[in-house]
């Protein structure tokens, strides 16, 4: 249950989260469960940080979209989220390139086997018929693998990977994600029409700069899962954990304005008292806090929300642009996927635009022509609800990339986000468990976490 600024009254408690994100939140979780109590403070009028979603008409529309999936496994570790129903996309990506769509069956689990991959990648050759609006062109037989000799070759490093323990994933030679596609065994032809497209996507990181270690671990989220939305909305997942704690344990609308080892100090209510203080904002702001903590670049990540009263694909299925022929990065018909997300008799597409954009007083009209191309529809009637942008939505992770920053700066400080391991839900999720477990450990509690050692789980 959330309690606004000025019902909150001060008061000593075992641990002051600040920040109501998902990584603060999930933190809160963790150590509310061990016995300890906490307070998360949000500076903002309401939780989820990046995860917002605004509602227009009727319409859910995120502000940067994140991709998840099923398999991240801190989803499974934070109990509260047992009850999160999240809506996953097709297993087919659809790809745009050589001007025109083509299907990659890229199934719900790879199998670990080289055959059953064999037989998973086989099926991106087969084209099957991809359920379009009326006018749509039908997907011609794909040709962005290659050869059946290629698509071996493909099989056999997905499954490799795959089945490769995330720790050992970690222990690979680290380089540029582009420069390691070419040097782990991918045939060109896929790595430039199915890999990078996707790793794009996944990454939120047009030039594939991004260390090759955590495109590895975003490869094999990929293949042992699929890719999916929170249901209603991406605020849904930090709501849903706020939700969850006891009540007034989230704080809104209370600034922070200095933090210590016992302490902080807010804008409008005064000084909290308590055993250990753990930051959670993001990475910008955690260093205003704390003067010295380093500050990376990040990915701008604009997203564009459209509205139709005809879906122009049926298929609740992520649309890649491989030809890279204008800005957008990849879109989906996001009410098929999530129907919740759109008013009864509307479709609602959204498409992300990663990079600065490019002449943004005209973006509207560049967007529009890519996905008239893309949908193969005319997108003349469609209605613009939204645009956001975001200049620091995803920090970068060039190489050499520490997946694993330290959380604990020193007894009684703590630090957690998506910029101390990758730069994902998975990211912030699993900083908020490394985190919490250093609090517990360092306020001699016994930690009621998941066994799993946390110097190998990804």
């Amino acid at each position: 249950m959330l309690e606004s600024a000025h019902q909150a009254a001060a008061h000593t408690v075992d641990v002051i989260v600040v920040g109501a994100g998902v990584a603060g939140l999930a933190a809160a979780h963790h150590m509310n469960s061990a016995g300890l109590s906490v307070t998360v403070l949000e500076a903002a009028p309401a939780v989820g940080g990046r995860m917002a979603t605004d509602k227009v008409d009727g319409f859910r529309l995120d502000r940067t979209a994140p991709l998840l999936s099923t398999s991240y496994p801190e989803l499974a570790r934070v109990p509260a989220l047992d009850a999160l129903a999240l809506r996953p996309f097709s297993a087919a990506l659809l790809l745009h390139t050589d001007g025109r769509l083509h299907r990659a069956d890229a199934t719900p689990a790879l199998p670990r086997s080289r055959r059953g991959a064999l037989t998973a990648v086989r099926a991106l050759a087969s084209a099957p018929r991809i359920p379009r609006a009326q006018g749509a062109p039908r997907a011609s037989r794909p040709g962005p693998l290659g050869t059946l000799a290629d698509q071996s070759r493909l099989a056999t490093a997905l499954a490799r990977l795959a089945a490769t323990p995330p720790e050992q994933l970690l222990a690979r030679p680290e380089l540029p994600t582009s420069e390691a596609l070419v040097s782990r065994g991918f045939p060109a032809r896929a790595v430039d029409g199915f890999l990078r497209p996707l790793l794009t996507a996944l990454l939120a990181d047009p030039e594939l700069r991004t260390s090759s270690r955590c495109a590895d671990l975003a490869l094999h989220s990929f293949a042992t899962g699929r890719l999916c939305l929170p249901e209603g909305g991406a605020d849904a997942l930090p709501e849903f954990l706020a939700a969850t704690l006891p009540p007034g344990s989230v704080r809104t609308g209370v600034r922070v304005t200095s933090i210590s080892t016992t302490s902080v100090a807010t804008a409008d209510h005064g000084e909290l008292r308590c055993r250990a203080v753990l930051l959670a904002t993001g990475a910008r702001a955690a260093a205003q806090l704390l003067p010295g903590l380093r500050v990376p670049a990040f990915h701008p990540v604009t997203v564009l929300h459209h509205a139709t009263d005809e879906p122009p694909l049926t298929e609740p299925a992520l649309v890649l642009d491989a030809d890279r022929v204008g800005p957008v990065s990849h879109t989906a018909v996001i009410s098929q996927v999530d129907p919740s997300r759109a008013p009864a008799g509307r479709a609602l597409i959204s498409s992300t635009v990663l990079g600065t954009p490019p002449d943004p007083a005209h973006l509207d009209a560049t967007v529009r022509s890519q996905l008239a191309r893309l949908y193969g529809t005319s997108t003349n009637r469609w209605e613009l609800l939204a645009v956001h942008h975001d200049a620091e939505a995803v920090p970068t992770m060039p190489p050499p990339h520490d997946l694993r920053r330290p959380v604990r700066l020193l007894a009684g400080l703590y630090v957690c986000g998506d910029h101390r391991d990758t730069s994902t839900v998975q990211g912030a999720l699993r900083s908020a468990r490394r985190a919490a477990h250093a609090v517990l450990t360092d306020l001699d509690v016994q930690p009621t976490l998941v066994a799993e050692p946390l110097e190998t789980a990804a």
